[in-house]
């Protein structure tokens, strides 16, 4: 499975909005830009279609940026790459429907739908928190702890 970098962008931003849920702060597009060394303009693209999904809200001004529209435990990650990433979930064209429906039919059945499904539900279990605790354990992880 291939995902794109738009989706994977989002993604990573959107844990990067999650850390930050409890402090009330927005976070700008600077900043992400900044901390993930992402384009500013590509990040925009992104929040445009995470703000379309009602994912993330925005707020104008001196101390404006975005935030998370919900709690991270309420969004998970198929939420956010499919408001990305909509041609990863389309369902599977048709490949012999005319020349054999039996094949095409259990095709679409027996290995597309369950792919699809499947994916989805896997998906779907994966909330913005626990994307967020698992990069606090990775970055306790990585650093040093030193006694005295």
């Amino acid at each position: 499975m291939r995902i794109s970098a738009k989706a994977r962008y989002g993604l990573s931003s959107m844990i990067c909005l999650a850390q930050k849920y409890n402090t009330g702060e927005c976070t700008t597009i600077i900043s992400l830009s900044e901390k993930l060394k992402i384009s500013k303009i590509y990040l925009e693209q992104v929040f445009s279609l995470l703000k379309r999904a009602g994912l993330v809200s925005s707020t104008k001004g001196s101390q404006g940026g975005y935030q998370l529209a919900d709690d991270p435990k309420k969004i998970s990650s198929y939420d956010i790459l499919s408001s990305i990433e909509a041609a990863l979930f389309e369902k599977t064209g048709e490949t012999v429907l005319s020349s054999d429906e039996a094949i095409e039919k259990t095709m679409q059945q027996e290995v597309f739908k369950k792919l699809d499904d499947n994916i989805k539900a896997a998906l779907s279990e994966i909330t913005l928190a626990d994307l967020a605790n698992e990069t606090e354990k990775q970055s306790s992880k990585d650093g040093y702890m030193f006694y005295l």
